[in-house]
């Protein structure tokens, strides 16, 4: 799986674990160069509270474009280390 933005792959890896139709991504997978913390962070019943990543390539931002679960519930422990991507992200095959 390849997650690419603005023409650029920041993401690769054939490690990808589904949940709820996103593909989360081992962090080591993840360009650092591309990826930039964000202030947000989310909360869902059953997977814990999610911090964001900004997505940048060639000086193009696009705000918590990419979210991870720092310290994932039990129920959602196959998504630590992981990071998933939205907001135009376009992950492939």
């Amino acid at each position: 799986m390849k997650a690419i933005w603005h023409g650029t792959v920041i993401a690769e890896s054939d490690d990808t674990v589904v949940v709820e139709g996103n593909h989360y991504f081992p962090r080591a997978a993840v360009a650092d160069e591309f990826v930039k913390p964000s202030e947000r962070t989310s909360v869902c019943p059953w997977k814990g509270t999610a911090s964001y990543y900004d997505v940048e390539v060639d000086g193009v931002r696009n705000v918590d474009a990419a979210w991870y679960y720092p310290d994932p519930k039990p129920a959602a422990s196959e998504i630590a280390g992981r990071v998933a991507f939205w907001k135009g992200v376009e992950v492939t095959a």
